[in-house]
């Protein structure tokens, strides 16, 4: 689901031409849903050709608790692969009380009207239409949205670029912080490394809010302060909408050890939802839970993701820093056990060792 800012949609050219803002690529293969709010468009959902059932079936509810009361459908792809489903959203809208003020279907340039029965409207080649230079994608773009090649572009944006430079300040950062731990950590370097993690936080968004960028060190540092929980969820409830959260998040989506990101990717997943930037969340989130399957962020965010809960859900009940210190406490020693075992893991690498052969 994408909350989007409002657009002026007249045409099913218009139309065409908004969805890849909205969804943030130009789609193919795909099944979109845009939802109106009287004259106002409130949201968007898309799913793969062909959607599951289960997926179709949320839809009515997703809309009804939105207060959507009407809604514009728009299949991409061949005939046979577009009509059913979109027949099927049709009558979900329907039965749900939405008002289907179109159903489309583009392929190639062209499209074909589901609610036009004149050959003037809708001739049997299809209308053509250009999603690149039509007055909506301009008025899209000056407000701030944008639309990729196709979904592979969009998932290139979070691939890992760190590289050999990346490693290395890696794993010098994790020499000087293993160190530091020594053996067995007591309860008071867990505060320190809490606090200095807390403030790093902070500093990085402000860093990015001003255009600056962490540099490798830095970035790998910040990286091990996120595999403390209170770290991570400080950054958590630090999101708001500056973009500099999605720049930093994406930064380090990117820069970390692929198999270290799970922190990072799941708060740039966090940020993107709450920007209303769904498809981007989702492709975070499979950076994350690529890294580390189990990881419970990643995993409560993509529950919510295939649920379609409004990204509101969430961000209305987001700790401050002080409720977070409240609920966990004085930071303890065990905090620092995910920590311990990722530096242990890198260590290892850097000496030639298998991944955790050196962990505690």
């Amino acid at each position: 689901m994408t909350v989007i800012p409002k657009l002026t949609l007249r045409t099913p050219s218009d139309i065409l031409a908004a969805v890849p803002y909205v969804v943030g690529f130009h789609p193919a293969d795909s099944l979109v849903v845009l939802g109106f709010g009287g004259t106002e468009l409130l949201l968007t959902t898309r799913w793969d050709l062909r959607p599951e059932p289960r997926g179709l079936e949320q839809l009515g509810p997703l809309l009804r608790r939105e207060k959507i009361t009407m809604a514009v459908i728009v299949g991409y792809g061949p005939e046979d692969v577009v009509d059913a489903p979109v027949l099927e959203v049709g009558r979900l809208l329907e039965k749900a009380g939405v008002h289907v003020m179109e159903a489309l279907r583009a392929e190639d340039g062209r499209y074909w009207s589901y609610a036009c029965e004149t050959i003037v409207c809708c001739p049997e080649d299809g209308m053509p239409y250009d999603p690149v230079s039509s007055p909506v994608a301009a008025e899209a773009v000056v407000r701030g949205l944008v639309a990729l090649p196709d979904r592979e572009a969009l998932r290139s944006s979070v691939t890992p670029s760190g590289g050999a430079a990346m490693r290395d300040a890696t794993r010098a950062e994790a020499v000087c912080l293993r160190s530091r731990l020594g053996g067995r950590p007591a309860n008071g370097l867990a505060a320190e490394l809490v606090a200095e993690g807390l403030s790093r936080v902070r500093e990085a968004i402000d860093l990015y809010d001003s255009g600056g960028r962490l540099d490798d060190r830095a970035a790998a540092r910040l990286g091990f302060d996120l595999m403390v929980i209170r770290v991570r969820d400080e950054a958590w409830a630090s999101l708001d909408d500056r973009d500099a959260h999605i720049a930093l998040w994406t930064d380090l989506t990117r820069r970390l050890d692929p198999r270290h990101a799970a922190p990072a990717a799941s708060l740039l997943a966090a940020a993107a939802w709450r920007s209303g930037d769904c498809a981007l969340a989702g492709m975070a989130l499979e950076r994350a839970l690529a890294a580390d399957p189990g990881y419970s962020m990643a995993r409560l965010l993509s529950q919510a993701l295939n649920n379609l809960l409004s990204p509101v859900a969430l961000r209305d009940r987001m700790p401050t820093s002080e409720e977070l210190d409240a609920e966990m406490g004085t930071p303890r020693a065990s905090w620092l056990g995910p920590l311990l075992e990722v530096l242990d893991d890198t260590l290892g690498d850097a000496f030639g060792e298998e991944p955790g052969a050196r962990a505690s």
